[in-house]
């Protein structure tokens, strides 16, 4: 049997486009972000000092990261955030205080895209990513600066960020377990969506490589935030147990009783705690206890990523200035927000970026004229399109790039009233550069060591399986050793699919070898389903439902 078969590449259009479903807490990025910079904005309307509000909304737009993780590890996140985005802005403005040619402006800033790109995929920030850091720092770049003037303007970028992380932290006061909660349900309903799709369909491996996905979600949550200390993160993972074991054995699930315990984690009210041995979360405990690897060790694999977007971001900077727009960091950033997991991805999100800024270009126009009236109408036109932003992004990014446009445009104008036309025609002129040379350089570098990595995770899956399935032949296997199996072997597959999938969008060399794939994950699975029916059955049917947990 052939172990490798060649790709035909397709490049998406209408697929790019098409809208997904809001996300769950759609709104909580949504409000956080009026809440952080509203308070820095109107302060400065007062004061009749809105040409500063660049460097408040440096450290405002801090506030649109870690909703997705428990309060312990997001408050991590959002420190290193806000040192990151003052640090970049430091950067920029110091180079733009000490040269105006905008040659080297375009130079130092490709170079700190490619660094923000780096940093924020190998410690896994979330979105919105570097896009936001990359703008706010190169949008600097380009203002015009005096040395004196850059330790105020950073600590303005501070004391905003330090008011994000207020608002980013706020809510945990009323719901402490809430993205604990929102991570479990996801994987209980990707579970009862997996057991419930008959396993001859069309659609069963893209469920069940979607649970895998959100199961291993729910551990990392549950993992990043620290020690069990208390019964409700406990219950959780419990909880989280079963969909594990519904992912391992789906014809084995109850869909509708998983379902019954997503819902009951909505809101605010009781956790429902199943009965289980000890023994169940022994894999959990090793993996607590396994030390994370340094930084510099997960960035060797981005050195592809690291230079496609410094090649990109500063050849569309450059295309740009060759074009006669004096400020090109539009074309930089636009560069910069294309580069994904591969190259089929990076030309999506390029689709979803010209389209969305195109549109977002005619929102403006229309705008403009009220946004003139007066500045307490400019401040709150910024306003509703930032909520109207993070509000639809996560449908589609061109949907929340129509609202983006107009706001930073719109921010724009906070120091002066600009000629509306001349913004336009550079802002469709930059979006195309930077589109069209960013994904060029995707083209160029691309990113030879995907066959490698699938190498590596076909291995680690194939040990864990012999593992497990030594264990599994044992008469009594130890219980701590068979789980923490187990646990290697499910997160090992989870891997698996992740790398698959973003090797076989990449444009290189190496064919992606698609049976030793799909039976590498066939039987792995079927020995994770062994693994489950080999314990206890009152520790895996999930049938009891002891005493509720109180949030």
């Amino acid at each position: 049997m052939s172990t490798a078969t060649p790709t035909t590449r397709r490049l998406p259009l209408a697929g790019a486009l098409r809208l997904g479903r809001p996300s769950d807490i759609w709104f909580k990025p949504a409000l956080s972000a009026v809440a952080a910079v509203a308070p820095p904005n109107l302060i400065l309307l007062a004061l009749g000092r809105l040409d500063l509000a660049m460097y408040t909304m440096a450290g405002s737009l801090c506030a649109l990261y870690g909703h997705n993780r428990p309060y312990p590890a997001r408050a991590r996140t959002l420190a290193r955030v806000v040192l990151g985005m003052t640090g970049g802005l430091a950067v920029a403005l110091l180079a733009a205080s000490l040269t105006t040619n905008a040659v080297v402006l375009v130079t130092v800033g490709a170079l700190m895209a490619a660094v923000q790109k780096t940093l924020c995929d190998a410690t896994r920030v979330g979105p919105p990513g570097n896009v936001v850091l990359t703008f706010i720092s190169s949008a600097c770049l380009f203002v015009p600066q005096v040395p004196g003037q850059v330790p105020g303007h950073v600590g303005l970028a501070l004391l905003a960020g330090a008011w994000a992380w207020l608002v980013g932290m706020a809510p945990g006061l009323l719901r402490p377990h809430g993205p604990e909660r929102r991570a479990t349900a996801q994987a209980l309903n990707a579970a009862a969506a997996l057991a419930g799709t008959p396993a001859a369909g069309e659609g069963h491996d893209r469920t069940r490589a979607a649970a895998a996905a959100a199961v291993q979600a729910a551990w990392q949550s549950l993992t990043a935030a620290g020690a069990r200390t208390d019964r409700t993160r406990r219950a959780l993972e419990h909880l989280v147990v079963r969909a594990e074991v519904a992912l391992a054995a789906p014809a084995d699930a109850d869909p509708e009783r998983l379902r019954g315990w997503a819902r009951a984690l909505s809101g605010t009210g009781r956790v429902p705690r199943v009965a289980g041995a000890a023994g169940e979360l022994l894999g959990l405990d090793a993996e607590r206890a396994v030390p994370h690897r340094p930084l510099w060790h997960r960035l060797g694999p981005l050195a592809p990523v690291a230079a496609r977007t410094a090649l990109g971001c500063a050849l569309a900077g450059y295309a740009s200035l060759a074009l006669g727009v004096g400020r090109p960091y539009w074309a930089l950033v636009t560069a910069a927000s294309l580069y994904q997991a591969n190259t089929t991805l990076t030309w999506s999100r390029g689709v979803q970026r010209v389209v969305g800024n195109l549109l977002g270009v005619l929102v403006f126009a229309a705008v403009v004229p009220l946004a003139h009236l007066h500045p307490a109408v400019l401040v709150l036109s910024c306003l509703a399109f930032n909520f109207g932003a993070e509000a639809l992004i996560g449908r589609n990014y061109w949907l929340g790039s129509v609202c983006v446009t107009p706001m930073a445009l719109l921010v724009t104008e906070f120091a002066r009233t600009q000629d509306s036309g001349q913004l336009i025609t550079e802002r469709v002129l930059d979006t195309l550069v930077g589109a069209l040379v960013g994904f060029a350089a995707a083209v160029v570098v691309t990113d030879r060591r995907t066959g490698d990595r699938v190498e590596r995770a076909l291995t680690a899956v194939e040990r864990a399986r012999e593992e497990t399935a030594r264990l599994l032949a044992e008469p009594r296997p130890a219980p701590r050793a068979l789980e923490t199996a187990r646990r290697t072997l499910s997160a090992a597959l989870a891997e698996l699919r992740a790398t698959a999938d973003a090797a076989a969008g990449e444009w290189g060399r190496h064919a992606l070898p698609k049976e030793r794939v799909v039976l590498a994950e066939q039987s792995g699975h079927r020995t994770l389903a062994a693994t489950v029916r080999r314990q206890e059955p009152h520790s895996w049917d999930g049938t009891r439902t002891t005493e509720d947990v109180r949030p």
